[in-house]
């Protein structure tokens, strides 16, 4: 044996264990990175044009939707858990988050979260419907969520875009490469608003590969319309797949 060959064995261990060190620090990240498969957020219109009761109807109808037992089964249809994150808009600087970046691993999460929106309280209530500002929260709060495959923002509103800069100019000067912007219409009474709200909403807001976009007949409906939109955002074949924008009713 050489002058160095009786510490063979210990080099050798000692390589062992940095090689293992190494592995253990590099794992959560791999892991984290591999682990989410989306992160999904959903924006609630509190605009003036949504009185006080309809405020009610859609946090109680969104609460309702995710404890629902097709969307239950959608978020946990895949070992890879979805992170989510909730937050309603208005004016130009009326954002508020109600939810921040939850991952939901089991049923008590999901609960949670449900509960959370439930017991939420408007926080602004006679601000127009800047929607570009609204959508420029949203890619804020996307580029705090954890490390997903995919990442998708939901908006939901009951009217057009009435104060500064609309949803393009949002798309150009915000964060939205990769992102999926989903639609929820709340049908106005007015036929002819309807058409031109939903017209809006498939012209200026749905964007990235996939997006899509749900009509809710009236705030009664918002709950069965965020039941449908939710499903198919979380079942896993859906997520990442291109599709044509389209509309649900």
């Amino acid at each position: 044996m050489g002058k160095h060959g009786k510490h063979r064995p210990l080099v050798s261990f000692m390589l062992k264990l940095a090689s293992l060190a190494t592995s253990l620090l590099v794992l959560p990240v791999a892991t984290s990175a591999a682990g989410c498969r989306l992160a999904l957020v959903l924006a609630m219109d509190v605009s003036s044009s949504v009185d006080a009761a309809e405020d009610r109807l859609q946090r109680g109808g969104m609460a309702l939707a995710l404890q629902s037992e097709e969307v239950s089964k959608a978020f946990f249809s895949s070992d890879q858990p979805v992170a989510l994150a909730v937050y309603e808009w208005s004016g130009r600087y009326n954002q508020e988050l109600i939810l921040n970046w939850t991952m939901i691993n089991s049923q008590a999460d999901l609960l949670i979260a449900a509960e959370t929106v439930a017991k939420s309280t408007r926080s602004h209530n006679d601000f127009p419907t800047a929607m570009g500002y609204g959508l420029g929260y949203g890619a804020g709060l996307l580029e705090q969520a954890p490390e997903c495959l995919y990442q998708t923002l939901d908006m939901a509103g009951d009217g057009q875009n009435n104060e500064g800069f609309g949803p393009q100019a949002a798309y150009a000067e915000f964060p939205f490469d990769g992102v999926t912007v989903n639609g929820l219409v709340v049908n106005a009474a007015d036929f002819e608003a309807e058409v031109g709200l939903i017209a809006f909403y498939q012209a200026e807001v749905l964007h990235g590969p996939g997006a899509f976009l749900v009509v809710a007949n009236g705030f009664d409906d918002y709950e069965r319309a965020m039941r449908i939109k939710l499903e198919r955002e979380l079942t896993p074949p859906a997520i990442g797949s291109l599709r044509l924008p389209e509309t649900a009713g």
